[in-house]
């Protein structure tokens, strides 16, 4: 028997099934594309989502025909909403995360309630994103649609009733509206009676973790499934991928090294202080009960990806001529060439700056460049100046929670080694990467093996199923050598000041 965790991202959707002890039996992927109707508006059909999830199951259905599936849950991206009518049905297209058109509901919220109470409420800093300013847009500009609508589902929500269940949404997705109370656990009263917004409109709580419902034979036959699949309640990825991580304690920390690089940080109690606040942190409640994640997040593999496709065409000839990884090519180039710090610094704000700063004017800058200099040097800055930023973010993430000594690592932007030891040598925090790398697909998968009683809790699921693999210690002498640029990282953004002023 096997468990499945589908993880719903914003432009794809992945599947993987996971026998008990965490090794993976089969997987799937599913890639689709947003839209823009207009300036900062993105937008989705909702029956993308469900396509996406119905073939990736039956894919998997097919591949474990030995192993056939028992349980699901389902992880996904926050912050999008779908607006459904009484039948279920979507009655207007998704609004994603990445959607800012509610810049003036936003500034509504400074202006009357203030961003310092919101954040004590919810735990998540004032930012047009988040879908209850999406909400009042929508109440504003288009009313008739609103008056449709009998419910704003979040993604996790929509495939729920599409399954035949119940929706439910738990309480970490349940943040990401901005209209959650972290500690009461529950929709806040104030905050929706100042948006002017029915809580029947929206979700109904549930932990992450139990029995959202079983499949009816007619669903499970349509998805190619065995009678009889349980499914989970499942939760926002971040949380689900520090529990397949195993960060489930206080003070256990996971690293998620992808197209963003996200630290989350495990504590007993919310940590969103004024000085949290100040560098925009998110805290909120983890998928495991009686947790709390807070979390530092910075574009980081989006530079490596531009990089790649700007200066290593030879190299990616070369790679598919040998059958061979691109990044096996880079990785040997840079060992052989590029021994120590390099000087150049490079910060990977090619899409403004997440935390500390939250600029959305930054860009990516080189700073440091002499004769000598090649492209595998820039290759190597590149992840020094990873390092650099995860190294600030640790700074305001132990100001938060406490100190911590190390992390776990996974994700593809963290598949080289030698970009591990950078991070592990400048932060000077232990690191270990994990054997499985499907963190957030794991973590979705444990929470339907806690659901079904797979698992006796949350700690007998991390100590069967998540396997860490090889440890990077810190190294004194290189963090030593690498101060001096260090010291120039830190400089680059304030002494930039009056670039991005200029408009």
């Amino acid at each position: 028997m096997s468990l499945l965790g589908i993880d719903i991202g914003s432009g794809s959707c992945k599947g993987v099934a996971f026998d008990y002890n965490g090794s993976i039996l089969a997987s799937a992927n599913y890639a689709y594309a947003t839209y823009s109707p207009g300036p900062e508006m993105v937008e989705i059909e909702p029956e993308i989502f469900w396509t996406a999830v119905v073939t990736i199951i039956r894919q998997i259905a097919e591949q474990t025909c030995g192993n056939p599936v028992e349980a699901l849950a389902v992880s996904s991206h926050g912050e999008t909403y779908i607006p459904v009518g009484q039948d279920g049905k979507a009655v207007g297209p998704g609004v994603m995360n990445s959607d800012n058109r509610a810049t003036e509901q936003s500034e509504w919220w400074d202006n009357t309630v203030g961003k310092q109470k919101i954040y004590e409420i919810t735990g998540v800093p004032l930012h047009p994103m988040f879908a209850l300013n999406k909400i009042m847009w929508l109440k504003k500009h288009r009313p008739d649609q609103f008056e449709k609508t009998q419910r704003f589902l979040s993604v996790e929500e929509f495939i729920l009733g599409k399954l035949g269940l119940y929706p439910v949404i738990d309480f970490s997705l349940a943040t990401r509206t901005m209209a959650f109370d972290i500690r009461r656990q529950r929709w806040s009263e104030d905050i929706l009676a100042a948006a002017g917004l029915p809580e029947r409109k929206l979700g109904s709580l549930q932990p992450a973790g139990t029995v959202a419902g079983k499949l009816t034979p007619a669903v499970c036959h349509m998805l190619s499934l065995p009678e009889g699949v349980t499914v989970a309640v499942g939760g926002h990825d971040q949380p689900c991928g520090a529990l397949g991580a195993g960060a489930i304690n206080p003070g256990e920390v996971s690293d998620s090294a992808g197209t963003y690089e996200c630290i989350t940080a495990v504590s007993e109690r919310p940590a969103n202080t004024l000085a949290s606040l100040e560098c925009s942190l998110n805290s909120y409640c983890h998928v495991v009960p009686n947790r709390y994640v807070t979390l530092a997040f910075f574009p980081a593999g989006l530079s490596v990806r531009w990089f790649v496709e700007q200066f290593c065409t030879e190299e990616v000839r070369i790679a598919k001529e040998l059958g061979i990884s691109l990044y096996d090519i880079l990785n040997e180039k840079v060992e052989s060439m590029c021994s120590g710090p390099t000087g150049v610094c490079m910060t990977p704000h090619m899409v403004g700056s997440c935390n500390p700063h939250w600029d959305v004017r930054a860009t990516g800058v080189i700073a440091g460049v002499v004769p000598g200099i090649t492209k595998y040097h820039m290759y190597k800055a590149i992840f020094e100046g990873i390092a650099f930023e995860m190294a600030e973010n640790i700074s305001i993430l132990e100001k938060a929670i406490g100190d911590f000594e190390g992390m776990a690592v996974s994700g593809g932007n963290a598949s080289s080694a030698f970009t591990v030891q950078l991070r592990a040598d400048i932060t000077n925090k232990r690191m270990v990467t994990l054997k499985n790398k499907e963190a957030v697909c794991l973590g979705s998968a444990l929470l339907a093996g806690v659901a079904t009683g797979v698992y006796t809790g949350y700690d007998e699921a991390v100590k069967m199923a998540v396997t860490v693999g090889d440890a990077f210690i810190p190294d004194s002498a290189e963090q030593e050598r690498y101060q001096k640029q260090y010291r120039k990282y830190r400089q680059l953004y304030p002494a930039l000041e009056g670039f991005r002023g200029i408009v």
